[in-house]
């Protein structure tokens, strides 16, 4: 797995220093090969390589015809090596088996929607005064840089790439220095596809280096960043130095609220998949589960029962639950779950890890506590693993203060089948998705992605993403 290589202007080319970083496997705890720790000087070559692209070369020029076809034919080779990628993913992240498979699909389909989308970002006319005619269209950006966080990294390579490119930016891509070996086979790919050299670029690295200097660049238009609030804070300013704007997917504490009328043979399995599906390392992940108290006992004992039955093992094994990403992630996650103890929380659950797991392997066991206090700090911060909180509200209005109660507001889901309080819950829980007896809705490619307060701003997915990649000119003709 080895590739200390950055992928600028179409070739593989080495850092300009020496520097390189150790890839390690979730599931084993084992070093599997290393990458490029890429230099400021690196970053540079890439974004001049995606400024000539854009300003001279022929991506530049590529009408949005052509682009759609190029999107289309990346799709349909990543759908060609789909088995080899998700190997690929599930080796790097420690996803089953499963998983990974899933997130390639998504990813094809990503470059597959965006590629259909492509011709179709119409403008408008305005009506204006006399002996005049208004229009307004849509352009690129120019350079965008797209700094990927390590959860979904096969995922994000389409869902924040696929938009810029269709819109017609010059892309330079920074993935996670935890994992970047699908971003690098795909590389390849984008190659056999056709596009431009320059279109695409990717440069290893972490975060605090080559991250940040991609944020920093001059030459950057845009920046689209998923990650941590902490480090959204940071992108932000060093984008606010030269007066970009930027998108930023961020954190969430998103709440699944149960009424006692909640069909529970459909609600369970759900919220469970929600909270172990990716190891619980899912920012929209459902982690609190908000109970009508009346029938509090009624859900913790059918959830009891399907904890019980959660696997947690390496890829091979394709169990419901994988490794965390790393030993000093995991270390955090088990630090969440370690003070909740020691504040008294009640653990109601807890998987077991499969005897055949790995020793070395960075493993939590799925655990759910309740009830929770409201202002206990695993009630209302990402843990950003498989650990569910369970809460007890009174009615309605509780249940909305309840799940409002954080400074995150991403995803939301209300289980009733009271259909004026799906509608008024619809309205009044702050979050950027709302779900009805559902959650999730698969990958959702289509469907606009985004919170607000410490869960971000912008939207990824669907068309609005193709407007966050875009700006707008007016254009006033005076025909007399």
């Amino acid at each position: 797995m080895s590739r200390p290589l950055n992928f600028i202007g179409g070739e593989w080319t080495r850092s300009s220093g020496e520097a390189v970083l150790d890839v390690y496997e979730p599931a084993t705890g084992a070093a599997i090969g290393t990458i490029a720790d890429s230099t400021p000087e690196d970053v540079d070559r890439a974004v001049s390589a995606a400024r000539e692209a854009f300003d001279h070369g022929p991506w530049g020029r590529t009408t949005a015809l052509d682009r759609s076809r190029l999107l289309i034919r990346l799709g349909t080779l990543i759908q060609r090596d789909a088995e080899r990628l998700a190997a690929i993913e599930a080796r790097d992240t420690g996803k089953p088996a499963s998983v990974a498979k899933a997130d390639i699909v998504a990813l094809a389909r990503y470059f597959e929607f965006y590629g259909g989308a492509a011709d179709k970002l119409h403008g408008e006319t305005i009506p204006y005064l006399d002996g005049y005619f208004v229009t307004v269209t849509h352009e690129p950006h120019g350079v965008t840089g797209h700094i990927l966080p390590w959860n979904y990294p096969a995922q994000m390579f389409g869902r924040t790439l696929a938009p810029a490119l269709a819109v017609g930016n010059a892309t330079v891509l920074k993935p996670a220095e935890d994992a970047c070996a699908t971003a690098l086979a795909l590389a390849d790919l984008v190659n056999e596809a056709g596009f431009p050299k320059g279109a695409v670029n990717i440069v290893t690295g972490r975060g605090a280096g080559a991250g940040a200097a991609l944020a920093a660049h001059p030459g950057v238009d845009f920046v689209s960043f998923t990650g941590s609030p902490e480090v959204g804070q940071i992108i932000q300013k060093l984008c606010a130095d030269h007066f970009i704007s930027c998108t930023l997917e961020l954190g969430g504490k998103s709440p699944q609220i149960v009424f006692a009328d909640a069909d529970l043979d459909a609600a369970i399995p759900v919220i469970v998949k929600a909270i172990i599906q990716n190891s619980g390392q899912t920012c929209s992940a459902g982690s609190r589960i908000l109970i009508e108290r009346s029938a509090y006992d009624a859900v913790i004992g059918r959830l009891k029962t399907a904890f019980a039955a959660v696997r947690v093992g390496p890829p091979e094994m394709d169990p419901d639950c994988g490794p965390i990403i790393t030993e000093k992630q995991r270390k955090r996650v088990q630090g969440f779950i370690d003070r909740a103890v020691a504040d008294g929380i009640p653990i109601l659950a807890q998987a077991e890890i499969a005897a055949g797991a790995p020793a070395g392997g960075y493993y939590v066991r799925p655990t759910l506590f309740g009830p929770t206090p409201r202002d206990n700090v695993i009630a209302r911060e990402e843990v950003f693993g498989p650990v569910l909180v369970a809460l007890p509200f009174d009615d309605e209005a509780d249940a909305v203060a309840l799940a409002n109660g954080t400074d995150y507001g991403l995803v939301a889901a209300v289980w009733t089948r009271d259909g004026g309080r799906q509608m008024r819950l619809a309205k009044r829980v702050r979050t950027g998705q709302m779900f009805v007896n559902c959650y999730g809705a698969g990958a959702g490619i289509e469907l606009p992605f985004g919170g607000s307060g410490k869960s971000g701003h912008g939207r990824e997915k669907g068309f609005a993403a193709l407007h966050d990649f875009s700006k707008t000119k007016t254009t006033v003709f005076n025909h007399g």
